[in-house]
């Protein structure tokens, strides 16, 4: 190859060619690298929804052995606001308890 010329052309065409294999391969290993923490992240939000699933049925079957309906003298139910806001201050008046009991045990 006493040709510069020619010599500098086969030179940019195998610097373009190893370029574009190591581009190929960088991106090839980026995709590969995205599809296992897309599948990862995929398992990992079914495994979620199911311990979610599984807790909220655990809790339905325990809340209908328990569940009583309040009625008034009169037959009538109790309103659904009332219900609510007796159940956050009996929750308030538990978190209270519950502190109070963690603070005699430390």
């Amino acid at each position: 190859m006493s040709n510069p010329v020619l010599h500098a052309f086969f030179l940019g065409r195998a610097f373009a060619e190893v370029l574009s294999e190591k581009v190929e391969e960088s991106l090839t290993e980026a995709l590969s690298e995205l599809g296992k923490f897309d599948a990862e992240q995929r398992e990992n939000l079914r495994q979620f929804i199911e311990e979610v699933q599984l807790r909220a049925e655990r809790e339905a079957t325990q809340g209908t052995t328990s569940t009583t309906t309040t009625t008034t003298d009169n037959g009538s139910s109790v309103d659904l606001q009332e219900t609510i806001d007796d159940l956050r201050a009996e929750i308030a008046r538990l978190k209270a308890e519950l502190k109070n009991y963690r603070n005699t045990k430390a």
